[in-house]
């Protein structure tokens, strides 16, 4: 992927790019998602109460009722607006499903478009629970494989690179698979992948790799989307320092007979260092993609986990 030129699209609450499309006439633009990301990235803004027709400002609303299943209420004159709600989003994830979309940024805590723990009121106005908005709840129904997230929670350097490693990984197999979706390409991503997908889930990896060698090429179609939710299910979890150590240890064996004794034990010094949290990721990385290069290490050259993203965001640059 050309990381100057072509750009992911994802969809987003248009809020958070400095639509003044709140209840109140105002914004809440994220300069972090339009400055950074914007880099990289295409947004598609979604407005679910500007876009069903309620109109700039509006009377605020809230969730009430059954946290399972919140109907969305104005908080003055307490217009029930789920009918109206719901069959917008009937009409709209259809033509978001053709918008070709890698991942959504929600706005937190709306009635809408929150993730979860949008707070829920009993008629009484007490708070009875916490649900995901009506809109975000709907989408990642509708789409369970594409990377979800919101705007505060990206605010977590953990999080924030999960979310955009998940895209980049989602955007590579989508990609690769439209290109050429045959069982060597598909064993030849996850050859490319596998230890970045161990990274997050290594029975998950196991299970995919016994999946692949027991696949029929004549099946392959089939299971590319089986294949598109495992992969996602195990990216989404959290990678550890632990789970790093263990990747940056096994690669280290690839320098075994490579490199010599000196260079081998200072990059084991500094595998100790990021697994003692002293130091970032990025160190110990860089460092193996020295020795890769310069010993042409085929394998580990061909491993998307010494770089899922574009350096630039500087996602494992913390410690």
């Amino acid at each position: 992927m050309n990381m100057n030129t072509e750009k992911i699209k994802l969809g987003i609450s248009a809020c958070l790019l400095g639509q003044p499309v709140r209840f109140d006439g105002q914004h809440k633009h994220d300069h972090y998602i339009t400055d950074t990301l914007g880099r990289f990235f295409d947004f598609l803004p979604v407005c679910p109460e500007a876009e069903c027709g309620l109109g700039i400002p509006r009377e605020s609303m809230r969730l009430v009722g059954d946290p399972d299943d919140p109907r969305l209420i104005t908080t003055r004159q307490g217009v029930d607006l789920t009918e109206r709600m719901q069959a917008w989003i009937a009409c709209r994830l259809p033509e978001l499903e053709k918008a070709g979309l890698y991942g959504f940024i929600f706005k937190s805590r709306s009635p809408s478009s929150g993730m979860a723990n949008v707070k829920v009121y009993n008629e009484r106005g007490g708070v009875s629970g916490k649900a995901a908005g009506l809109f975000a709840k709907a989408f990642i129904t509708r789409f369970p494989t594409l990377p979800c997230e919101e705007e505060g929670r990206l605010n977590d350097p953990d999080l924030r690179e999960n979310f955009i490693e998940r895209v980049f990984t989602l955007w590579r197999f989508r990609q690769t698979m439209a290109t050429r979706p045959t069982l060597g390409t598909l064993m030849h991503f996850h050859a490319c992948n596998k230890l970045l997908i161990q990274s997050h889930h290594e029975p998950l990896t196991r299970e995919m790799g016994r999946d692949l060698a027991d696949l029929e090429a004549r099946k392959v179609r089939a299971y590319i989307p089986i294949y598109e939710a495992k992969l996602m299910r195990a990216m989404k979890t959290p990678a550890t320092v632990r789970k790093h150590t263990n990747i940056l240890q096994h690669m280290l064996g690839y320098l075994r007979k490579v490199a010599d004794d000196a260079d081998r034990k200072e990059l084991a010094d500094i595998i100790k260092d990021y697994h003692a949290e002293l130091i970032p990721l990025i160190v110990p990385l860089t460092m193996l993609r020295h020795y890769v290069i310069k010993h042409d290490i085929e394998y580990l050259r061909d491993q998307y986990y010494l770089a899922p993203h574009p350096l630039e965001l500087k996602l494992r640059n913390h410690a």
